[in-house]
């Protein structure tokens, strides 16, 4: 998480959307970085908003517009599938090492997930409190130039962004069933990415 107190921003890091990179080349400039512990480094937009956006509140009468970035559902799962298939997750209960990316996504869409597809969701990330704000600002992963655009305008500097904690190739072949029922159990998480900029 990375907060511009003079820009009123919050850059939220949703997991598995380049949120490392960002921060990496954006934390000298950030008046707030928070990179420890995962549970607050990732915090979603409503522990964002209880904990700190009401800091920002009583302490400053002012809100922070929040930005975040989404990233398509099946690319997403890709992504924390082929992350959790390094070599040092070997023999870990978290490693997808012998397992395909289709039976990945079957255990992901189970009601217990087995540990090796416990990766949360993208939509829960950006639930609301009932009094509570949501983004501000949400863009596709797949929209950088826009995401580099809108930070650089609001941010009023340009950003050289590294590509940091890429994970290894992998095969994410689903068949045609799988993402079918993937699509229709999980279409919030469609949802928010249709919406994003």
């Amino acid at each position: 998480m990375l907060v511009f107190f003079e820009e009123r921003l919050a850059f939220l890091a949703v997991p598995k959307t380049g949120s490392t990179a960002y921060h990496m080349a954006l934390r000298d400039r950030a008046d707030l970085v928070v990179t420890h512990p995962p549970e607050l480094k990732h915090a979603p937009v409503r522990r964002f908003d209880r904990f700190f956006q009401n800091m920002f509140l009583k302490m400053y009468d002012t809100e922070m517009e929040i930005m975040a970035v989404v990233r398509e559902p099946i690319d997403w799962l890709g992504s924390w599938y082929r992350f959790r298939s390094r070599e040092d997750l070997i023999g870990h209960p978290h490693s997808t090492r012998d397992i395909s990316f289709d039976k990945f996504v079957q255990a992901y869409m189970q009601n217990q997930r087995p540990e090796f597809a416990d990766v949360g969701s993208q939509s829960q990330f950006f639930r609301t409190r009932s009094n509570g704000r949501g983004a501000t600002h949400v863009f596709k992963y797949e929209n950088q130039t826009g995401i580099l655009d809108f930070l650089q305008t609001r941010l009023n500097i340009d950003i050289n962004v590294p590509r940091e904690n890429v994970s290894p190739a992998g095969d994410l072949s689903l068949s045609p069933s799988t993402e079918r029922q993937f699509r229709n159990t999980h279409a919030a998480e469609f949802a928010i990415h249709d919406a994003a900029l």
